[in-house]
């Protein structure tokens, strides 16, 4: 089993952004991050995961861990209603970064299960996580 560790960050919202994640598989860890300039926190946050799935073999079972509600309960329980309404929220609006949620439900599966964990409270993988991704942000604003 994998388990990948996902956050984001931003310096101003929106601003220089950044993604980081720990990817292990008990054996070894894998440490990915990157930046945007002129982006937003929940952009990163989506993106930590994007790229963490993008980088391994996903035919097999994943948890990941987010201490975003957005991205845990976006991809666990308002997608399904997006779809439904053609892309749109509760209010009829279009959906904030559409572009970025296909791109998360192409990658997403049954295999998949979405933990929510506590940012900033020492929870040692997540404190990992938001070190990579604040290093992603350094490097959006080289």
């Amino acid at each position: 089993m994998i388990k990948i560790y996902t956050d984001g960050a931003c310096k101003g919202n929106p601003g220089d952004g950044g993604w980081g994640a720990l990817i292990t598989d008990g054996l070894e860890n894998k440490e990915i991050y990157g930046g945007e300039k002129n982006t937003t926190n929940n952009r990163m946050e989506l993106m930590a995961v994007i790229m963490a799935l993008e980088s391994i073999e996903k035919e097999q079972k994943i948890t990941i861990f987010t201490d975003s509600t957005y991205v845990q309960k976006g991809i666990s329980e308002w997608i399904v209603n997006w779809k439904r309404n053609g892309w749109k929220s509760s209010n009829k609006q279009p959906v904030k970064n559409q572009d970025l949620w296909m791109r998360l439900d192409g990658s997403n599966s049954s295999l998949i299960t979405w933990e929510w964990v506590k940012g900033h409270s020492g929870h040692i993988e997540n404190d990992r996580a938001d070190y990579l991704a604040n290093l992603g942000v350094h490097s959006a604003s080289q």
